[in-house]
């Protein structure tokens, strides 16, 4: 499990960072192999749902937090009420999230969801996927499962744009360095907003459904 500093808060067990559960797990291992089969049923249900006018917008991330992780953790859908931080780096501080969050998905409205971007190059498209992707890492609304949620979300915009999911498999593989790429693109982009790595990254994923 991911170790996180954070305010004092209740959703996590005395003495860890093993949030609370409704299955009572107290194994992080149990505990990430049961939310990397919720979140597989997720991509099944929410790609086959998927409406060509759908609104990517703050509720509908919301409810992809929610609906793949409520049966799990009382929290899912949540933004977080404390700060948190990861290996030096410090999220948005949880006065300003709703503030920030809203910014970050009126601007995603003004792009129409990136469809402009979706129907230039490949590399157009990754530039706007990573720029917002980015944001969103930083902002780290939930207590739990930012990534994998945000991943989510753009990979259904993606799908919902004529590409398949965006592959970020060799970007997953734990280097040398313990970290894998993602997460080193990640860093980048919450200490020096710097978003590209995560844009070769993207770029590197991204497949039309056609193939091509």
């Amino acid at each position: 499990m991911s170790k996180y500093q954070f305010a004092k808060s209740d959703i996590y067990l005395p003495g860890t960072d093993i949030p609370r559960n409704r299955l009572e797990i107290e194994e992080p291992d149990l505990l990430h192999e049961v939310e990397g089969t919720l979140l597989q049923q997720a991509y099944t249900r929410f790609i086959s749902e998927l409406d060509p006018s759908a609104r990517f917008d703050e509720s509908y991330f919301k409810a992809l937090h929610r609906d793949t992780y409520e049966s799990l953790y009382d929290w899912a859908g949540h933004y977080r009420t404390v700060d948190m931080s990861k290996s030096g780096s410090l999220f948005c501080r949880a006065a300003y999230l709703e503030q920030e969050s809203r910014r970050i998905f009126h601007r995603l409205e003004q792009e129409q969801y990136l469809k402009q971007a979706a129907s230039g190059t490949l590399e157009q498209f990754s530039e706007r996927l990573a720029h917002y992707q980015s944001e969103l890492i930083a902002l780290h609304p939930f207590y739990e499962l930012n990534g994998r949620i945000t991943r989510l979300f753009f990979d259904l915009i993606a799908v919902c744009n004529g590409y398949e999911p965006i592959d970020y498999s060799q970007a997953l593989v734990a280097g040398s360095s313990g970290l894998n790429a993602y997460v080193e693109a990640s860093i980048l982009c919450v200490q020096r907003a710097d978003n590209n790595k995560l844009q070769q990254i993207i770029l590197q994923g991204l497949r039309h459904t056609d193939g091509a």
